[in-house]
């Protein structure tokens, strides 16, 4: 597959991620100065329940889809028509278990909200198929539109239900009339439609690649949720809200860098799966641009934590800091969980995830244990370490399978740490003059841009000269057109 192919999808994801994570952000910027922490807190406990429902309904089957070379109509028709059957079920689960729900979390409220919220699923289930549709393809210009459509009516609606004072249901409404757009958009813009044929020969050739990724892709969420649920009923609804938002920031960016990374790379590992050299390339460079984008970011939100909580949020949100600060470390190499884990399902190895997942899921679940009964904020250190050991076990694989050892992976990444480190520290050193907040950060900021693009330039970091000469190549390109 062609480099510019890849760059200019993978630009397209990135707008389309960040568009939409940008408008998600403010709104939930804004809702959380007009709502109290508990309403978010309850708001957690539902998603705990549907995010896990939601794996099952990708069944890994989505990236069963684009992994596979020769994906034709059968196929997708037949996970079509499979997901719909699974998303019905889930959202009957739902239904029927809102009231044990309620029950067990002392909130009777929460029973007609999960009811509604549920409805997710069901359109959730319909949209997956046109989304590994529009990423074997490679057509992610598609899903900036349908994203930037949703996000924005779902926004204006969202922020005008809670203006009026409906809680809860501001933020319902909100992620339901979001995913339902999103979803007709794409259906509209998406030539592909399912045909009337089912293959059970197709689903199980399919999911004999993708159950591996979904039984991955469970633990990871329960393992996920799990903590989210510990802490909703151990310690407080607050306490819960406080944990969210404190992973809330550092996800928001890493969300957008990722899941356009991951989107793209996958089908463009999938496309030279034969040739492990190309791969091998394509792993260390996903890693090398992606720490060196986001690697900043975290260490920037980590050093001004107090500013940007007292300006976005409020001072009755002071207790996430902590929490953000952690986390910003946890998040900061999560391209190389991506990197490494994209490169052994491209090359059809799925049964090598799947036993790393349950390696690392040992070794998370131990991380709750030892902590779940002493704060959350021991809890979140937890996270942190079984983050730190879960990076080595998802590189190790591939010493054998790409010849790309694990210290040949932080050997790509020490420069961005370098760089991010200086930044830091210079940017932290405003945190000592006594001034505003507001202040404070107009200050940092630029400064640290200012200081990471310097040592960029003074270090010759590949990842900076190689973004200029795409960036360069693409203006180029464009100017030849107009021409």
């Amino acid at each position: 597959m062609k480099r510019d192919t890849v760059v200019k999808n993978l630009f397209w994801r990135l707008g389309e991620r960040f568009g939409a994570k940008m408008v998600q952000f403010l709104v939930q910027m804004i809702l959380a100065k007009m709502l109290a922490p508990e309403i978010w807190g309850t708001i957690g406990l539902i998603l705990i329940f549907i995010e896990v429902l939601q794996v099952f309904i990708e069944s890994g089957l989505g990236n069963a889809l684009i992994q596979k070379k020769d994906a034709d109509d059968l196929d997708f028709s037949t996970v079509f028509y499979f997901n719909c059957a699974i998303c019905g079920t889930a959202y009957l689960l739902m239904f029927l278990s809102a009231p044990l729900i309620a029950w067990f979390y002392d909130a009777p409220e929460l029973t007609a909200a999960i009811r509604v919220m549920s409805l997710v699923l069901i359109v959730s289930g319909i949209k997956n198929v046109q989304q590994a549709y529009v990423s074997r393809n490679m057509l992610f210009k598609r899903f900036f539109f349908a994203t930037l459509i949703g996000t924005v009516t779902a926004a204006v609606v969202g922020i005008a239900m809670a203006y009026l004072g409906m809680g809860l249901w501001a933020i319902i409404a909100q992620n339901l009339i979001n995913i339902t757009i999103d979803t007709c958009v794409l259906w509209i813009t998406v030539k592909w439609r399912p045909k009337k044929c089912f293959s059970f020969q197709r689903l199980k050739e399919l999911y004999s690649f993708g159950w591996k990724l979904f039984a991955s892709s469970l633990m990871e969420v329960i393992y996920l949720k799990l903590r989210g649920l510990i802490i909703g009923k151990k310690y407080s609804k607050e306490d819960l809200a406080f944990y969210t938002y404190g992973e809330y920031f550092p996800q928001f960016i890493t969300s957008i860098l990722n899941s356009s990374i991951d989107s793209v790379l996958l089908p463009s590992m999938s496309s030279v799966q034969d040739s492990r050299e190309n791969v091998k390339n394509m792993t260390r460079r996903a890693i090398k641009i992606g720490t060196y984008i986001l690697m900043p970011f975290m260490v920037g939100i980590m050093v001004c934590a107090g500013p940007v909580v007292r300006i976005i949020l409020s001072k009755d949100w002071l207790p996430v800091i902590p929490y953000l600060r952690i986390l910003c470390i946890s998040y900061a190499f999560m391209p190389i969980h991506t990197a490494n884990l994209n490169a052994i399902k491209a090359i059809g190895r799925s049964d090598i995830y799947l036993k790393l997942e349950v390696i690392k899921k040992f070794v998370d679940f131990a991380s709750i244990l030892a902590t779940m009964f002493i704060s959350v904020k021991a809890m979140v250190y937890g996270v942190l370490a079984a983050s730190i050991i879960s990076q080595i076990i998802n590189a190790w694989p591939n010493k054998k399978l790409l010849n790309y050892s694990y210290p040949e992976q932080v050997a790509d990444m020490i420069p961005q740490i370098i760089a991010s480190t200086v930044m830091g520290a210079v940017i932290y050193l405003v945190n000592l003059i006594n001034i505003h907040y507001i202040l404070m950060l107009v200050i940092q900021v630029p400064l640290g841009v200012a200081v990471y693009i310097i040592c960029s330039k003074l270090m010759h970091i590949d990842s900076f000269e190689y973004l200029l000469d795409v960036i360069k190549s693409l203006l180029k390109r464009r100017k030849e057109k107009k021409i």
